[in-house]
């Protein structure tokens, strides 16, 4: 019993510093260095929020760029529901969906030979995946340029001006946010 006091003290005050002091410290710090992050990285335009730079938004309009496939469960692009499907290269239902993606891009752009590029029939870890690669963006030009009535060299354009290099200059790789090229081609007149 003589230790029992001693324990209960050591609980109430672990779980006071590691349960709500250094969250609200971290969060604090973070709001104030990162505060557009913090805030979840929105895209506002004219007082509207359009989405997040963080999280893809699910599309099937052959006038727009398409994301990565979403893994979240009962709806596309679900940030509540982040997490891959955890399926394995040889699921049956992995091969089935990535070929109904494949033969969705084939059906609205039948002319387009090269090969889709896996990011556009796989989906991320995280299921809400923003960004593509600059090759599926590049794949895509043909199919939205087409739908849009707008040249394709400007739709190229658009792309490359879309293209984030890769941070600090040597990890990970150059990437498309895909509202955000969304967004570009709509101020686009055809």
């Amino acid at each position: 019993m003589s230790q029992l006091r001693p324990a209960l003290v050591c609980i109430a005050a672990l779980t006071l510093i590691t349960g709500l002091a250094y969250p609200l410290a971290i969060t604090g710090v973070g709001a104030a260095l990162f505060p557009r992050q913090a805030r979840g990285s929105l895209i506002i335009r004219q007082g509207r929020v359009l989405g997040s730079e963080l999280i893809g938004q699910p599309s099937e309009d052959p006038a727009r760029f398409w994301g990565r496939l979403s893994a979240t469960g009962d709806f596309p692009d679900n940030a509540g529901n982040s997490g891959g499907s955890n399926l394995a290269p040889s699921n049956p239902d992995l091969a089935k969906a990535a070929a109904a993606r494949i033969q969705a891009l084939r059906a609205l752009d039948p002319g387009n030979p090269r090969p889709v590029p896996a990011d556009l029939v796989t989906a991320s870890g995280s299921g809400l995946d923003p960004d593509i690669t600059p090759a599926a963006a590049e794949y895509q030009v043909p199919r939205v340029a087409r739908a849009r009535g707008l040249d394709e060299d400007r739709v190229r354009q658009l792309v490359r001006r879309a293209t984030r290099g890769r941070p600090l200059g040597l990890l990970g790789e150059p990437r498309v946010n895909v509202l955000e090229l969304n967004l570009a081609l709509g101020e686009v007149a055809p």
